[in-house]
């Protein structure tokens, strides 16, 4: 097995915190009210990533100060120290005023933080500040702040979660301005109506955007990496864009005016601004390509990206008890076209390892690892060396009420022999070592015995977890 390289994102985990962010973009879909808007990604972000507090305040009219919107996590209070940020002031205010990013996985030891003692005491290590920017303007600050660091994953998804937040506020304060004259007769388009050529006009507004083919609707995480490519076109100088729609892809291709520096330092400076989507584009079977013209005054972009099936295959629940389990699975099923879900319903199968949710599903499929026996009620058995395939073939085998991938009979059968499970059956009945031992007439260090192996068999610490494991798997009465 191949070392991760260092510095590489993390495909699984990456497409895992897209499929998030895509539900947070869905719960303000159509939304017109900056601040409803605005509230809704704070409390995605502190619900789905586990942030401790969140927090996005909007640029007032006179541009000259910040008004905190939406705040949820610890502080959910929009009228505190932090209500109006002078522009310029406090890290918010200077990530306003600059248009620069800052992330931060140490915040205590930072010298712009005014309490130490506050990030220590409560525990805050990340912190990640964006600007919400449309073309040259910033309309507001998103802050995030975490008690653990902050993985290069989940900044790369900040930052494109950003520029859908923006336009989407962007579409909803011309709403709020708009709104005295608005006329029955002139409907303005909401966010989740709005195509992908007309969000890249908004971004690319000093170019005339081209469109060739006809547009389709594209999967939210599609539409994260055409948005992103235009914003960073857009602070690159680009002249010329085209979106295109064939049959079998969908590109965009622009053309960027070179900066005034030598061939190597035009190639870096090109590479540094896209390098940070494209691990994103190749988990997606996408291509983005670059290229210096001849005469070294102009660039050539190009990013392609495939359809992805036009009909995804069944809904499916995941709960992996290792974080890298999850991940890994997540992305397992969206190579197989399955929609991953996050929801109690009974009916939708799971793909679990751990024994205290096969209670939660009518339809499992069991993660087998190492010699654990498999437990009741599993319908399907797979391993760590499944293909994407195979999984999907899981799947739709037990919605038709199959079996997958269980051989035979005795895969289902304990792991504890007749003596264990006499013992076992014993201790569920309260009974002490002592009792047990006189019961089966046998001495009690034998007892004992019997029980380490047991406890070393289910690999439990306790007798009590032994004792809920076997009783889940229906190994005793």
């Amino acid at each position: 097995m191949t070392e991760p390289i260092p510095g590489l994102l993390d495909a699984a985990r990456l497409l895992f915190d897209l499929q998030q962010g895509n539900e947070i973009a869905q719960s303000f879909s159509g939304c017109l009210d900056p601040e409803e808007i605005a509230r809704r990604v704070t409390d995605g972000l502190v619900e789905k990533f586990d942030c401790a507090f969140a927090r996005i305040w909007l640029v007032e009219p006179d541009k000259t100060a910040l008004r905190l919107v939406a705040s949820s996590g610890m502080y959910t209070h929009t009228n505190g120290a932090f209500a109006r940020v002078p522009m310029g002031a406090f890290k918010v205010g200077k990530i306003a005023q600059n248009r620069v990013s800052f992330l931060s996985n140490n915040l205590a030891n930072e010298s712009w933080v005014k309490d130490r003692d506050w990030a220590l005491s409560h525990k805050i290590r990340g912190f990640a500040g964006y600007p919400l920017t449309v073309g040259d303007r910033v309309i507001g600050v998103l802050a995030t702040f975490s008690h653990q660091v902050m993985a290069p994953e989940f900044l790369e998804f900040l930052q494109i979660l950003c520029t859908t937040v923006t336009v989407a506020l962007e579409n909803a304060v011309q709403h709020q301005q708009e709104k005295q004259s608005w006329q029955p007769s002139i409907h303005k388009l909401s966010w989740s109506n709005l195509s992908l050529s007309d969000q890249l006009a908004s971004i690319l507004s000093s170019v005339r955007l081209t469109l060739i083919g006809t547009e389709q609707p594209l999967t939210l995480p599609l539409n994260y990496l055409f948005l992103q490519a235009a914003e960073v076109l857009h602070t690159m100088g680009c002249t010329y864009c085209r979106l295109i729609y064939s049959a079998q892809f969908v590109g965009l291709e622009a053309i960027i005016t070179a900066p005034d520096l030598g061939f190597q330092e035009q190639s870096d400076w090109v590479r540094s601004a896209f390098e940070p989507f494209l691990f994103t584009v190749s988990c997606l079977g996408g291509v983005l390509q670059t290229q210096t013209g001849a005469n070294q005054k102009v660039i050539q972009f190009l990013l392609k990206l495939p359809y992805p099936s036009s009909t995804l295959g069944a809904r499916l629940r995941i709960h992996c008890r290792l974080p890298v389990l999850q991940m890994a699975f997540t992305h397992l099923a969206y190579l197989a076209d399955l929609t991953v879900c996050d929801t109690t319903d009974q009916e939708i199968p799971l793909l679990t390892d751990e024994l205290a949710q096969i209670q939660t599903a009518k339809r499992v499929l069991w993660l087998k690892q190492g010699v654990w026996a498999l437990p009741k009620g599993v319908s399907a058995k797979v391993d760590l060396a499944i293909s994407a395939v195979q999984l999907r073939e899981a799947v739709e085998a037990v919605l038709r009420d199959k079996t997958w991938g269980i051989d035979s009979d005795t895969e289902s059968q304990p792991l504890l022999s007749e003596r264990e499970q006499e013992i076992m059956s014993l201790l569920a009945q309260g009974l002490r070592d002592r009792d047990i031992a006189n019961h089966l007439i046998i001495s009690e260090s034998t007892v004992k015995f019997h029980v380490n192996n047991i406890l070393s068999k289910l690999k439990a610490r306790t007798r009590y977890q032994a004792l809920h494991q076997v009783i889940v798997n229906g190994w005793i009465q």
